[in-house]
């Protein structure tokens, strides 16, 4: 069990820690949304739905003990998510929640309870998942559901306590069967539960189809696990934003801007500025030190890792990288699967693609793009150059307009840039090259051969000048001069 099961295994009166395994339904196709991709891969705060869910639930129990039923396109599902850990169960033909836990009978069998999720609650927390089981164990409850608060609870089922302040459910009803005096209630059932394992199995069977939609209801368990004289309560939670699921694109795109609304106030109480946040999109699993500023319009994608006393200017978008401290990422920069390294000055507008690695106090300008380069300490490429599979050293000036010829059409070669080197403006560098330490490079050179180190090389043509050639063109073709433009005399104020 992690940190927060280890928690509440004290508050059971018994000498065995109790198995505990998260069932989480994730078999749904989502009709409103549509869309060809499975409802549960939809993304919202940078990842799937499910892979929300499923990072809470494993810091609750481990990977190995979390299943996700899946049904709808399962192996788009099932490769999206199988890097998580945790396991899969097909529930080929969807006939309900009753009937995903039906399928899933067999490999929650050897547990003593299960906690069931929905896959597309991206915001629910393991925090909130472990106070339901502590709940339904301090309880020994057969049943528990998770109930919530919401201001208009029209469309949900609603939750009829035995009395006002007790935890003991009468009824759950749903908005179609309720009365005038019921749909005034306003605590919903959030469709997330503890099950004693025992008790679910024993009593599943009795779960009916008979309903419009032909399905097993999970919900209905509640009834019958109370008909059975067992113990039926509810805990709600506090932050009823935790338990919305997304139906259409309009509900996505709301649970989204709850999320980096969040992350932004996250990252504020962590000593993060950021001037206007409802211009920024964060992902979730984005980490950002204390006194990094981030200016508006800019986007910090997937796995990204600032650290502390950056500045990241405006329009910059930066995913999957590590961004040491004290950099500043001017204006328009994009950096995938990058690193920088401290006190390296980025842009405007360069482009710095997977396997870009910029050294410490390196400056890298505007227009230029690496990919798979490292360029060394204190070496500068600051204008119009392109870097691919490039080691350069420290200390090198790169020109303007620089390119190392990588791809000879079927293969990826290396260009070696040593310490010192300086490479003139307009210079190509056909790889597989190499420059020496402390060489030169004349401008508008091509290189083709390694360059010994202290030499310098000029690979350009001879410059040639034909003089007249152009008059004499034009006279065989019969043209007339261009004339001069009229050139306006200026006129001055006094005339």
């Amino acid at each position: 069990m992690t940190k927060f099961t280890n928690r509440l295994a004290s508050k059971v009166p018994s000498t065995r820690v109790p198995r505990v395994a998260i069932a989480i339904l994730a078999a749904g196709k989502g009709t409103r949304l549509k869309s060809q991709l499975p409802k549960v891969l939809h993304e919202v705060g940078g990842k799937p739905l499910l892979a929300h869910v499923i990072a809470a639930a494993t810091r609750v129990v481990p990977a190995s003990d979390v299943f996700a039923i899946i049904g709808h396109e399962a192996q788009r599902v099932r490769a999206a998510l199988g890097h998580s850990g945790v396991n899969f169960i097909l529930q080929s033909e969807q006939r309900g929640t009753g009937h995903a836990l039906m399928v899933a009978r067999e490999a929650l069998s050897g547990y003593d309870h299960v906690i069931v999720l929905s896959g597309d609650a991206p915001q629910v927390t393991p925090q909130t998942i472990a106070r339901l089981l502590n709940f339904h164990l301090d309880q020994n409850a057969a049943m528990t559901l998770l109930g919530a608060e919401l201001s208009d609870p029209t469309g949900y089922g609603r939750i009829i306590r035995r009395s006002a302040r007790g935890a003991k459910v009468k009824a759950i009803v749903e908005e179609k069967s309720a009365s005038a005096a019921q749909k005034k209630i306003r605590e919903i059932n959030a469709g997330f539960y503890v099950f004693d394992v025992t008790q679910l199995f024993s009593h599943i069977e009795k779960l009916s189809p008979d309903n419009p939609h032909a399905e097993y209801y999970l919900t209905d368990m509640a009834g019958i696990l109370r008909q059975a004289k067992q113990r039926v309560v509810v805990w709600k939670t506090e932050d009823s934003r935790e338990i919305l699921g997304a139906n259409t694109h309009a509900e996505l795109a709301i649970i989204d801007h709850q999320m980096r609304a969040r992350k932004c106030y996250e990252l504020m109480t962590q000593g993060v500025s950021i001037f206007y946040p409802g211009t920024c999109v964060i992902d979730s699993d984005v980490e950002i030190g204390a006194d990094t500023v981030i200016e508006p319009y800019v986007q910090i994608l997937g796995k990204s890792r600032i650290g502390c006393g950056c500045r990241i200017r405006s329009y910059s978008v930066i995913r999957d990288s590590e961004i040491a401290d004290d950099i500043l990422i001017r204006n328009g920069c994009i950096l995938e699967a990058a690193r920088v390294a401290p006190g390296a000055v980025i842009g405007p507008y360069s482009h710095h693609r997977p396997g870009s690695d910029i050294g410490q106090g390196a400056h890298v300008g505007n227009f230029v793009e690496t990919k798979k380069t490292k360029l060394g300490q204190g070496s500068k490429a600051n204008h119009l150059t392109y870097l691919g599979d490039a080691e350069i050293g420290e200390g090198v000036n790169v020109g303007a307009g620089t390119i190392t010829c990588n791809y000879d059409g079927v293969h990826k070669h290396t260009t070696v840039i040593d310490d010192g080197a300086f490479i003139g403006s307009d210079t190509t560098l056909v790889a597989p090259v190499r420059v020496g330490r402390g060489a030169y490079v004349g401008a508008a050179s091509c290189i083709t051969e390694d360059v010994p180190e202290d030499s310098l090389a000029i690979g350009r043509a001879q410059q040639i000048v034909k003089k007249d050639w152009v008059r004499e063109r034009r006279a065989a073709r019969g043209q007339e001069k261009p004339k001069e433009p009229e050139r306006t005399r200026a006129i001055r104020l006094e005339d």
